[in-house]
């Protein structure tokens, strides 16, 4: 920092050593901040070491590293799993996850540090700022946030990330992302995220070079792979490999090891078309390999362990408000506690063991068993009699039928009554 700049206090920076938060750390510097590094270890393949080092060439006075692995499959990632959590039917919200664990380990650097500031290199059109920012303020609402970019002296130099890979070469910034890739990446151990640059295009093709995480499904191996997922109130508790009797139980290990057999056999691509918290849609790419399998193997198990009405119940409310709550940043909320204090009520029965095949990008389930009694194979087979009596359902069928026969006649009486095909699949 040049001496003639004033010092403008003390500020953490989230950093994750690539192209944006490495020119956001330099271009601080040169406002007159004192800036620190801070990173979480949420599951991504990264050189930590070589991330501290760049942080310091840069002029990062000070970088902390923070192993929150645990932590965010805890307290994120099996609350999401046990609600089937997803974002407009197909995002697995990885990447929203992610955001208050590393928010909650930042705001305890920054406190321990004495942080006047916290900053982030979200992008002004994204979602990520909006969570990084709500999630700081649940946290401490006296925090002040430097969003580079959506300041106008930062924008207006910076108008996109060809300039930026400038700005890193006059500084001698070592950046992965070049103009032949210019697309940007999140990740951490649930998913990858790819977005911006060619992918803006939404009828472009991703190259296949930009997969990191899976195999092609077309390069995929030619054989299934099995595994069986033990699960105890909605958590897996157990992996067990039919091929090698690998038993895993840990809970990271879990998700590592799914997230390996996933990857091999090109299981959790999606591209999608979705529509961002502040009202514009974006195109993501994602692969979320482990969390991929676990949705399938949970939902299953539940349609044999979970009653129908609280199944319902916890797909219209709870999924759908949790989904919701974790895309748009407000985790640390009154509503989130208790949504998330709902969860565990609705899961005391799912009990039991899924089995599991991945092939070719297929997760299939070749079976599941409990204990929990709800289901009862006599009751429900078609070739031998128990349970009820067959002349039980005529009851039933007649009560059903009541207000179906009196919209039948109202129909009718009204001269919409036909059966051809244009009256009835046509009334008027």
């Amino acid at each position: 920092m040049s001496p003639s700049v004033e010092k403008k206090g003390k500020v953490l920076l989230a950093y994750s050593g690539g192209l944006d938060t490495s020119c956001i750390l330099a271009w601080l510097i040169e406002q007159g901040y004192e800036v620190l590094a801070f990173m979480a270890d949420v599951g991504q393949e990264e050189d930590y070491e070589a991330a501290k080092t760049k942080a310091l060439n840069v002029g990062a006075s000070g970088f902390f590293l923070e192993d929150l692995k645990a932590e965010f499959v805890t307290e994120l990632i099996y609350p999401a799993v046990q609600c089937n959590a997803i974002y407009e039917n197909v995002y697995l919200l990885g990447t929203s996850l992610a955001r208050p664990v590393i928010a909650r380990g930042m705001m305890e650097v920054a406190k321990r540090e004495g942080c006047d500031f916290v900053s982030h290199g979200c992008t002004g059109k994204g979602n990520d700022q909006v969570r990084f920012e709500l999630a700081c303020y649940g946290l401490d609402p006296t925090i002040k946030v430097i969003a580079p970019w959506r300041l106008p002296e930062f924008y207006n130099r910076f108008d996109g990330r060809s300039a930026l890979i400038e700005f890193a070469r006059e500084k001698g910034i070592p950046v992965t992302q070049t103009q032949a890739k210019p697309w940007s990446t999140d990740e951490n151990l649930f998913h990858i995220s790819y977005e911006a640059g060619i992918l803006e295009d939404p009828n472009t093709t991703p190259p296949d070079d930009m997969w990191k995480l899976t195999t092609s499904p077309l390069k995929a191996p030619d054989a299934p792979e099995r595994v069986a997922i033990e699960w105890a109130q909605g958590l897996p508790t157990k992996v067990t490999f039919a091929d090698s009797g690998r038993v895993v139980t840990d809970k990271v290990e879990i998700f590592l090891a799914l997230n390996a057999l996933a990857r091999k056999h090109g299981v959790g691509r999606i591209d999608i078309v979705e529509n961002r918290f502040i009202g514009v849609k974006s195109r993501g790419c994602y692969e979320s390999p482990a969390a991929t399998i676990l949705r399938a193997a949970h939902m299953d198990l539940e349609g044999l362990t979970l009653d129908r009405n609280v199944r319902a119940l916890r797909d219209q409310f709870i999924t759908t408000a949790f989904s919701r709550i974790l895309y748009n940043g407000f985790f640390f909320s009154p509503e989130r506690e208790f949504v998330t204090a709902s969860i565990p009520q609705s899961q005391k029965t799912v009990n039991g063991t899924t089995r599991v095949a991945v092939y070719k990008g297929n997760v299939i389930i070749e079976g599941r068993s409990s204990n929990e009694g709800l289901y009862d194979a006599d009751l429900s087979s078609m070739d031998a009699l128990g349970g009820f009596e067959p002349t039980a359902t005529s009851g039933f069928i007649e009560i059903e039928s009541i207000r179906i026969k009196a919209w039948a006649q109202a129909n009718q009486r009204r001269n919409q009554g036909g059966l051809l095909p244009n009256d009835v699949y046509r009334r008027s």
